[in-house]
């Protein structure tokens, strides 16, 4: 009986796979309306369980981006957000610098579409004759075709705020760290602070 079960089940399995019925749309794709997919999905709930709202999807809090436009804008709407705050939000500028893993990055209004991994440094935001520094830990930036930047971080202050003898002090403090640890761990923790307080003293310093 279990001979006859597997031979039917490795009969009658599916022996090729059709790219074209498992292929998902591309972003660009998908209605203008970010919220125009739930639509089924709220129907089925509604069937299945009338008497409970069905639950907001990501979708339904997120604004519709302007199209590409046609000609280069003269401005770069960039929002900078944290996990617990919002630094900046649909804020027109010149320019931003960020700290890409693969060196500094100028942020122009319209850049190319790019994601871009951060590491320590300074992101600067320039507007006018007006530029405010923050020093980040790590994050990414979402470069979007039509002269949106969206920048996470993991932790960011303002570069004024910090001071340029306790970066030192931990700089020495690590670093010291550093050349007596015994285990990999205290190895890769004390690099990481050197690592960290090295950026921090090149903001300040550089």
């Amino acid at each position: 009986m279990l001979r006859h079960l597997c031979s039917r089940i490795i009969i009658n399995r599916p022996t090729t796979f059709s790219a074209a019925a498992i292929r998902r749309p591309f972003s660009t794709e998908v209605a203008t309306d970010p919220s125009a997919g739930d639509d089924a999905f709220i129907e089925s709930w509604k069937k299945m369980v009338p008497n409970i709202d069905p639950p907001k999807t990501p979708s339904q809090y997120m604004a519709t981006r302007p199209p590409t436009p046609s000609s280069l804008p003269t401005k770069l709407t960039v929002n900078f957000v944290l996990p617990y705050s919002s630094e900046l939000s649909q804020k027109e500028v010149d320019m931003v610098i960020v700290p890409a893993t693969t060196g500094q990055m100028g942020i122009l209004p319209g850049h190319v579409p790019t994601i871009a991994e951060l590491k320590p440094g300074l992101l600067s935001v320039h507007e006018g004759n007006e530029v405010n520094k923050y020093f980040i830990s790590s994050g990414f930036a979402f470069i979007h075709p039509n002269s949106y930047a969206d920048i996470l971080a993991v932790e960011a202050v303002p570069l004024d705020r910090l001071d340029p003898a306790q970066v030192q002090k931990g700089l020495n403090e690590f670093t010291q760290k550093l050349s007596s640890a015994t285990t990999d761990a205290e190895k890769a923790e004390a690099q990481i602070g050197v690592d960290v307080h090295s950026a921090l003293n090149f903001a300040l310093t550089g």
